[in-house]
């Protein structure tokens, strides 16, 4: 199983697609970074020798954030909302949905399940 910046990436998947297990690499990225290294997308990821598997590393590294540094950035400016006190911050911190989607029925992935109320009557 190929690891590229600490990541196994699936070994029977297309490269394009076994790429996106990077975290902050999507469809796009993974296009553009094939593109520079010049291989192609259709080839298997056990296929790689490990001279493109450290080509696409070093692409990589130099001009895309991931992974770790992209996880610190985005909890860091969330947190920097929540200090500040932003509307947004304020909603983060409340656990609500902070991009205006209605809260009157949904949005129970952030508010976590329905409380109960009352029990079963006789």
């Amino acid at each position: 199983m190929p690891r590229i910046l600490g990541v196994d990436i699936p070994k029977e998947k297309r490269i394009e697609a076994s790429l996106q297990y990077i975290y902050g690499i999507g469809p796009m990225f993974a296009k553009k970074i094939l593109r520079q290294v010049n291989i192609d997308g259709d080839k298997r990821a056990k296929e790689l020798s490990d001279e493109e598997i450290s080509k696409i590393t070093a692409v990589i590294q130099n001009d895309f954030i991931v992974e770790g540094d992209l996880r610190r950035d985005v909890s860091q400016n969330i947190k920097r909302l929540m200090d500040i006190g932003t509307y947004k911050g304020l909603r983060h911190r409340k656990g609500l949905p902070a991009r205006g989607q209605r809260t009157k029925t949904n949005a129970r992935t952030r508010k976590g399940r329905k409380p109960s109320i009352g029990g079963k009557k006789r």
